[in-house]
C-alpha cells in the first residue's frame, strides 16, 4: 500500500513535467508563426495527447526492471519550420522552451516543498506534500539537464543546431538517427549518470537554497 501511495503522489509532478514540457514547445512554435501543434491540439496539459506507447510507457518499465532507473520520452510536438521567419534560430527557441518550462516547474515545486516544511503543520498531509514536491523538483531538474545535452534529437541538440553556422548545422543534423541510441548506451554504461548527476545535484542544491531548504 505504501508503494501505491507513493506512486499516486508522484504522478502529478511526473505527468506535468512531461506534458507541459511538450506543450511549451508547441506554444512557442505557435508564437513564432507555426500553428501545427495548436491545430493538432498539442498545446495542452492533457497527458493523453503527449504519451508515446514505447517511449513513455514501455521503455521506462523495461529500464526500471533491468537497471533500476528509467529514461523515456513523450510524443514529439510536430513543428513545421517552413512557417518560421527565421527557421534555424526560431527552431532553437522552440527547443529551448521545453527545458525552460521544466526549470520553472522545478521552482514551483521547490516553493511547494518550502510551504510543506515551514507552513503546514506536521502530519500525513505535510509528509505527502514533501514527497510530492520533492519528486517534482528532482524530475524537472533531471529532465531539464538531460534535455540540454547537445545531442540530437534532444532539445540541446536542436539549440546547438540553431546557433551553428548553416553548413555545420546541415552536417550535424545527420547525427540525429544515432542520437537516441547513444543516450541509451551512455545510460546503460553508467557514463550518463557520471556526467549528469553532478550537474543535477548542483542545480537542485542551489534551487532549494533559494527557498531556505539547502
Amino acid at each position: 500500500m505504501e508503494l501505491i501511495y507513493k506512486i499516486i503522489l508522484a504522478l502529478p509532478p511526473v505527468i506535468t513535467a512531461i506534458t507541459l514540457h511538450e506543450a511549451a514547445h508547441g506554444w512557442v512554435a505557435s508564437k513564432l508563426g507555426d500553428s501545427t501543434a495548436r491545430d493538432l491540439g498539442r498545446i495542452t496539459a492533457n497527458p493523453v495527447k503527449h504519451i508515446d506507447p514505447v517511449g513513455t510507457v514501455l521503455m521506462p518499465i523495461i529500464m526500471i526492471v533491468t537497471i533500476g532507473m528509467a529514461f523515456g520520452y513523450a510524443k514529439p510536438v510536430p513543428v513545421d519550420v517552413r512557417n518560421f521567419e527565421h527557421p534555424q534560430k526560431d527552431m532553437a527557441l522552440v527547443a529551448l522552451a521545453g527545458p525552460v518550462s521544466n526549470f520553472f516547474m522545478a521552482i514551483f515545486w521547490a516553493f511547494v516543498l518550502m510551504l510543506s516544511y515551514k507552513v503546514m503543520p506536521p502530519g500525513e498531509l505535510s509528509d505527502g506534500g514533501q514527497y510530492m514536491a520533492g519528486i517534482g523538483v528532482i524530475i524537472n531538474v533531471v529532465l531539464m539537464v538531460i534535455n540540454l545535452l547537445p545531442l540530437l534529437p534532444l532539445d540541446g541538440g536542436r539549440v546547438l543546431m540553431g546557433v551553428l553556422p548553416f553548413k555545420w548545422a546541415v552536417i550535424f543534423v545527420r547525427t540525429e538517427r544515432y542520437g537516441l541510441w547513444l543516450v541509451i548506451l551512455l545510460l546503460f554504461t553508467g557514463i550518463l549518470d557520471k556526467i549528469l548527476m553532478p550537474i543535477v545535484e548542483m542545480v537542485q542544491k542551489n534551487l532549494l537554497g533559494l527557498f531556505g531548504l539547502g
